[in-house]
């Protein structure tokens, strides 16, 4: 359940974040509620993974899974740029996601 609530969080996480564009500087009132209940949501998640996950490792892919989300999310809802020096560094933020669940034993 660790790893489930870890990416539940980093989920959570990507739906604040694009929230946070969409309230305008929580000028908005719906996004900005929208943005407030990502937040509490994830973390949430995050401290409940983080009760049986190291902390270096929990955070590392909740914020990466976060960065991917929100590469992608720009990319799709708000037309940024697509490049491959981009894609290369969401890449390597995966193996680095991979890498570290791969060599955490808890």
């Amino acid at each position: 359940m660790k790893w489930l609530y870890l990416v539940i969080a980093g989920m959570f996480e990507v739906w604040w974040a694009v929230g946070l564009k969409y309230s305008q500087g929580f000028t908005v009132l719906v996004p900005s509620i929208f943005t407030i209940s990502g937040m509490i949501a994830s973390f949430y998640f995050l401290s409940l993974a983080l009760k049986n996950l190291p902390l270096g490792t929990a955070y590392a892919i909740w914020t990466g899974i976060g960065t991917i989300g929100t590469v992608i999310l720009g990319i799709i809802l708000f037309k940024e740029p697509v490049d491959i020096i981009r894609l290369m560094c969401i890449g390597f933020i995966i193996i680095g996601i991979v890498g570290l669940k791969l060599v955490t034993s808890h």
